[in-house]
């Protein structure tokens, strides 16, 4: 059994990818949200993407200055700065963004993420004391950037002996 131990509370980070072809990482600290001892985890809810260009008002379509796709994902274990495909265990969120250049035109995809793994309430337990953001963009304009703000609705929940052992090892072995 879990118990919500706060009210929701949002962590925000922004990665700013500046290079064509070249994947950006960002992690956020959890350590101050997670206690072993205790059997606390971070319960994400949901997890938005904000996607801008080299200023905040500053068009994608001119910081991209081609058709470019852009990636970002959240994950619970480090995977090295590379995009992974939706079957890997850590993966928490992921989106796309679909610049067509020539057309001005924007498309934007999610998935429909955070995946649950079994959570009765419909929150991403995780047990690990950090999260890894990773971007990449195909096309960047110059001396343009794309940026990608992660917004992440949270609480902390206190889980049973049963229920941290086997989220733990889940972990671990989401590691392999």
């Amino acid at each position: 059994m879990t118990k919500k131990e706060t009210s929701t509370f949002y962590l925000t980070e922004r990665i700013t990818m500046t290079s064509s072809g070249t994947a950006v990482t960002a992690t956020v600290d959890l350590g101050s949200f997670i206690d072993v001892v205790q059997r606390q985890c971070l319960a994400i809810e949901e997890i938005d993407f904000i996607f801008q260009g080299t200023a905040a008002d500053t068009p994608l379509t001119t910081a991209a200055g081609a058709d470019s796709t852009v990636f970002v994902q959240v994950s619970d274990l480090n995977r090295g700065g590379t995009i992974q495909f939706a079957d890997d265990r850590a993966l928490c969120a992921s989106a796309t963004l679909n610049l067509d250049y020539s057309n001005n035109s924007v498309t934007k995809a999610m998935d429909h993420f955070p995946d649950i793994f079994g959570s009765k309430d419909g929150v991403r337990l995780v047990v690990n004391d950090q999260l890894y953001i990773t971007g990449e963009a195909s096309a960047v304009a110059g001396s343009n950037a794309i940026n990608a703000t992660v917004r992440m609705k949270c609480h902390v929940r206190k889980l049973s002996n049963k229920d941290f052992v086997a989220l733990t090892l889940q972990a671990v072995a989401g590691d392999n």
